[in-house]
């Protein structure tokens, strides 16, 4: 009786991601897109451009209509107006807001004797239109240790350890340098390296809305400044940093 090998089939190997064309490494998982009926595979690094491209993950439906671009769909979600009303602040959808504008001309139109009545309701309509959403802004911390302590306690909340922890298995421990920006003091740099690749991520302490971004990766440590390739913080299996001791 001859026994046969029997071989795992290799077929995610090399697979590469079709919007930053790198090969995933063992252990990262591709995520399936749809781009006009084309199937795409995207890294865990690219999912959000690959929405703001328009992709569609596989097996979901898209939560718009119309021939809305990115941009448009964006300014549509953030780009509503702040009202006040009795001490409260309210948030109302654009399309009310030209509703309520039309009926105080109309109201403003009819009503011509009353012009201090008209002003009073219209200025305040004025000055509501101009509002902005505010961005939520925090206290940065003063010192250089509590801002490295700020911003890994922000990147172990985000979802960037998963894909640290799915190339950690593969690669083993990273070293980890976290510095902050000295020309950006709200800013704090985190680098993930290891001998194949290393990920570089920032952090503004300023801007809660802002969160953790993947600001750049590559292949070769040389392309790292030397401050970035000095470790100063450690990481476990599961992606978390931590500062030693």
């Amino acid at each position: 009786m001859t026994t046969k090998a029997i071989r795992a089939p290799a077929v995610d190997a090399h697979v590469a991601c079709d919007v930053c064309g790198r090969t995933l490494l063992r252990g990262e998982r591709a995520h399936p897109y749809l781009d006009g009926g084309v199937r795409r595979a995207v890294c865990e690094l690219c999912t959000a451009r690959a929405h703001q491209e328009g992709w569609i993950p596989e097996g979901t439906l898209p939560a718009y209509s119309g021939r809305q671009s990115a941009s448009e769909r964006r300014r549509s979600l953030f780009g509503r107006l702040r009202r006040r009303r009795g001490g409260e602040a309210v948030l109302e959808e654009p399309d009310l807001v030209g509703a309520r504008h039309a009926t105080t001309a109309t109201t403003a139109t009819a009503a011509t004797t009353a012009t201090t009545a008209t002003t009073a309701t219209t200025a305040p309509l004025r000055q509501r239109m101009t509002l902005r959403e505010p961005r939520h802004v925090r206290a940065v911390p003063a010192s250089p240790e509590h801002r490295i302590a700020t911003a890994i306690a922000a990147f172990n909340s985000s979802e960037h350890p998963r894909t640290v922890a799915g190339v950690a298995r593969s690669l083993g421990l990273p070293t980890v340098s976290v510095t902050p920006v000295s020309d950006r003091p709200s800013v704090v740099r985190l680098v993930v390296a290891w001998e194949l690749c290393w990920y570089r991520y920032e952090v503004d302490l300023a801007d809660e809305d802002e969160g953790v971004r993947l600001a750049d990766q590559g292949s070769e440590l040389d392309e790292l400044a030397a401050y970035e390739r000095q470790p100063n913080a450690i990481c476990d299996e599961s992606g978390s940093l931590a500062l030693p001791g």
